[in-house]
């Protein structure tokens, strides 16, 4: 699996922007920068991790959504097009089920 198109549709999925990559970004760069100044151990955390962590601190469930598809699936009304479902496969299929 490849993490970088997992991270997209997580963002895309909790309506999380861009931008939220890029600070995170100069996070690891403001600490790359200092951690020539300290002796002791450290440890590096990915952007993915950090954007995780700032979606879980955010307000990134949009509600009107989620209510929308809760009825919808209620109401058996709720409908993937079939191309989705097809991309979704041979998506799988072409990265060996990872």
């Amino acid at each position: 699996m490849d993490i970088r198109s997992s991270m997209d549709g997580l963002r895309s999925l909790l309506g999380v922007s861009q931008g939220a990559s890029s600070s995170a970004q100069q996070v690891k760069q403001s600490q790359t920068a200092n951690a020539g100044s300290f002796s002791a151990d450290h440890a590096t955390f990915s952007s993915a991790g950090s954007m995780a962590s700032q979606a879980l601190t955010e307000d990134g469930v949009r509600m009107d959504k989620v209510a929308g598809i809760q009825a919808a699936l209620a109401a058996g009304t709720y409908n993937v097009p079939a191309s989705a479902v097809a991309s979704k496969i041979v998506d799988s299929m072409l990265s060996g089920g990872r």
